[in-house]
């Protein structure tokens, strides 16, 4: 049974209850198994083995904060060296996420879903249980799977820290 966490996050006025354990840096981080936008199986550390990646968990892209973020780091990607690939999970469904990325000319973004199992959600520590959306936090991982980066937005709204975010992408490469 997964560890549920309540208190930590509230949405919409009320405490709610978050499912998984809090990812910590130093960690090995577990494999990311989610769905894309072909609706096929996607293995998100296996699928992006070698590179260093940033991964942003979100509500939804049909929200303010979540389009302003996935938009930020598709315009920060064109600065960004190869090895290093941006993954957005919500639990949006993947035709949601494939018109959202058309219309918003999003294409250095790997936009995902956890809709199907949650297990990205539970496994990060980032399942909103009462309404099934994941929470706001951003990871590094890097090429040998470690956790390089985690940080989880103490609001719902709050946005990341892109420079710190991009910044640590940057140092992952050289170290």
């Amino acid at each position: 049974m997964a560890i549920e966490r309540f208190g930590i996050l509230k949405f919409a006025g009320s405490d709610v209850t978050i499912v998984g354990p809090e990812i910590k840096v130093g960690q090995v981080a577990p494999e990311i198994n989610v769905v894309a936008q072909d609706w096929s199986a996607f293995n998100g550390l296996q699928n992006t083995k070698g590179r260093v990646r940033i991964v942003c968990s979100l509500l939804s892209l049909n929200t303010s904060v979540c389009d302003r973020e996935i938009r930020r780091f598709n315009e920060e990607a064109v600065n960004l060296d190869e090895r290093i690939v941006v993954l957005a999970i919500s639990m949006d469904v993947p035709f949601t996420l494939k018109n959202w990325c058309a219309s918003a000319g999003v294409d250095r973004v790997i936009t995902l879903s956890d809709y199907k199992t949650a297990d990205f959600g539970t496994k990060y520590g980032l399942l909103i249980k009462e309404h099934r959306f994941l929470r706001r936090a951003v990871f590094i991982i890097d090429q040998n799977d470690i956790v390089l980066y985690s940080a989880y937005m103490p609001a719902i709204g709050d946005e990341p820290n892109y420079p710190e975010i991009l910044e640590a992408a940057r140092k992952a490469l050289q170290d």
